[in-house]
């Protein structure tokens, strides 16, 4: 077997392993294995994690994939992502993806098509893009801060790893949400990292609402706090925990934690590590979620030659979290501090390459989402606040 013939075979075989094509198609189709090497980059991440950590931490990152699903229950559904809250529908010049996940979604897809949508937006956005371009959805979107955009490709752009470096008892602090940001600490955590999971009172991580097993399994044995930017004396204690901090984990756009009062260039400057986690990059204003930002970045299924379909359940989001665990598990030779700005879509891009296909399979030859069982508890929030910040020496008010 050549070795090109040898990869392809690789390839298909993480890919049924994954639980990936049970996720994509559509629900009364074949399941599909996609184009790329999503599957087998994951496994890659997590066999680097694993001589990391000297074995402490052994995890199949193929099936990590759609380990959410085995959670959820969530099925295929073609056009429609699994999770049900983004969908890929035609524009005048191709497709795009389009979430309708957060309350305030449908209002501003109102704004986007100029008009009244009621309580369901999609027959109006549908006719509103079957006459303007990805590129006009694209610019409106990033105005409204929509998450959507044109299938299209994007250019690949994830960071090296620098020198290997232990995390076994540094001080993670995590003020990521929903899954990319949250697998990062957890894997960090089973690494043996002390984490310390940072919410607003206004906003915290969605993923709460979620499933409670999925959710609990990222923050099992992790602490939580809870502090509002807005009062002064809970303003510099978010600073002071910050400064205390080995790893700073976030998947905000920097405007909004300059905005805290949080500063990722000094953090860095004082020798720490900075894991910004966005949708395109630190320099983009664009937002994302893990279906459309995948859908974006060109990584679709399309047995037809014509028509998109979703690829796995958000399949963005345990793509960056596993990279993200591997830079955040590196650092600088000299003992420098380092910011690693890891876009999504980027990572996504990385596992597309010229000569992949969509192919169908049959359901009995691939793998079933399958979940882990969490250990632990995870904290309800707020829940170690006090006694963080007592640690600390530390007042918020």
């Amino acid at each position: 077997m050549s070795d090109a013939s040898g990869e392809i075979a690789r390839r298909v075989h993480d890919w049924l392993d994954s639980g990936v094509p049970a996720l994509t198609g559509y629900s009364d189709g074949p399941p599909l294995i996609p184009p790329g090497s999503a599957a087998s980059m994951a496994r890659r991440q997590t066999e680097r994690i694993a001589a990391i950590t000297g074995g402490r931490v052994r995890l199949d990152g193929a099936q990590l994939l759609s380990e959410r699903a085995a959670f959820t229950g969530s099925r295929r559904g073609g056009t429609l992502s699994a999770g049900g809250h983004c969908r890929l529908l035609p524009t005048a010049d191709g497709w795009a993806a389009v979430s309708c996940a957060r309350p305030d979604d449908p209002v501003l897809l109102g704004a986007l098509v100029c008009g009244d949508v009621g309580d369901d937006p999609w027959p109006a956005v549908t006719d509103w893009l079957r006459t303007h371009t990805g590129a006009e959805l694209a610019e409106r979107a990033e105005l409204l801060g929509l998450a959507a955009g044109p299938v299209d490709s994007v250019p690949a752009e994830v960071p090296q790893p620098l020198d290997v470096r232990p995390v076994a008892g540094l001080r993670v602090i995590d003020f990521s949400a929903l899954w990319a940001g949250p697998l990062c600490a957890h894997l960090l955590g089973l690494a043996g990292a002390r984490v310390i999971k940072v919410e607003t009172p206004t906003r915290p991580d969605g993923a709460r609402a979620g499933s409670p097993e999925f959710y609990r399994l990222l923050h099992g044995g992790h602490e939580s706090v809870v502090l509002d930017p807005g009062d002064g004396g809970q303003r510099r204690a978010l600073r002071e925990l910050v400064t205390s901090a080995d790893i700073v984990i976030e998947a905000s756009r920097p405007r909004a934690l300059l905005g805290f009062g949080l500063d990722a260039e000094e953090f860095v400057a004082s020798g720490g590590t900075w894991v910004s986690i966005t949708a395109h990059g630190r320099d983009s204003n664009r937002i994302g979620f893990g279906d459309d930002i995948a859908a974006t970045a060109g990584l679709v299924a399309c047995p037809d030659g014509n028509t998109p379909l979703f690829v796995g359940d958000a399949i963005a989001d345990p793509l960056t979290g596993l990279t993200a665990a591997v830079l955040a598990m590196s650092a600088p030779a000299d003992g420098a501090g380092h910011l690693w700005d890891i876009a999504m879509s980027g990572v996504v891009a990385a596992t597309l390459g010229p000569g992949s296909a969509t192919v169908p399979v049959d359901e009995s030859t691939v793998a079933v989402p399958r979940r882990r069982t969490p250990i632990g508890t995870a904290p309800e929030s707020g829940r170690d606040t006090f006694a963080v910040l007592t640690e600390l020496g530390v007042r918020p008010g």
